[in-house]
């Protein structure tokens, strides 16, 4: 069975540092909402920018301050969760093909994965980013690309992730969806997309697919 995981939030704890390099990106800029960058984490940097900005011209700006920021603080505040990494490493021990979809850019994903262990579990053809194909999450164009690069079937697939971006993504691909409760959204809030399965701690992930082989037997 392929597993295909979000990452930041699912197998990164990055959430507080994203919503650090937003507020630092709209510091003095007035009307910005840090309730609804965190709901819009999962989706590309250009599109939750874009829809905070007042005027087209200030997206760039505020892109720039983000993303200086971000290069500046990410390898201090940015750590793979508890589990992760043997999680992950497990998997592709038992030879389940793993991929990575992300709304990072490929240069972001590639270094938080570098950064935190996880890189060397994962064939870097299938780390899908924002930059990776036309549409990102909701979209299933990156979930089917994932697919597409593993040679793996959509029936025989999760995507364990914490927002409903990822959620919903992984519906409109015919995989299984799997929510993951401690990233940025809250159960109540990824219970209403309507999961396959629910999940509070990355480390269930082994049992899980292991289940659901066994279903499938």
């Amino acid at each position: 069975m392929a597993v295909l995981f979000d990452l930041d939030g699912t197998l990164v704890d990055s959430v507080p540092f994203i919503l650090a390099c937003a507020r630092h990106a709209f510091e003095g800029y007035p009307g910005y909402s840090e309730a609804v960058w965190a709901a819009s984490i999962g989706t590309p940097l250009h599109t939750q920018v874009a829809a905070q900005a007042h005027r087209p011209e200030d997206v760039a700006p505020l892109e720039a301050r983000y993303r200086a920021y971000w290069v500046e603080h990410h390898d201090r505040l940015t750590f793979a969760f508890p589990g992760a990494v043997d999680t992950v490493a497990a998997l592709a021990a038992a030879r389940h093909p793993l991929g990575v979809v992300t709304a990072k850019t490929r240069q972001g994903a590639l270094r938080t994965l570098r950064h935190t262990g996880l890189l060397p579990h994962f064939a870097e053809s299938a780390v899908i980013c924002a930059d990776s194909c036309a549409r990102c999450k909701p979209d299933p164009e990156p979930v089917h690309l994932a697919l597409a690069r593993l040679g793996a079937a959509a029936a025989n697939a999760v995507l364990v992730g914490d927002s409903v971006h990822d959620l919903a993504a992984a519906r409109a691909a015919g995989v299984i969806s799997v929510a993951a409760t401690w990233g940025v959204s809250s159960r109540a809030v990824l219970e209403r997309e309507g999961p396959a399965h629910t999940i509070t701690d990355v480390r269930e992930v082994i049992e899980l697919v292991n289940a659901l082989q066994r279903s499938a037997a």
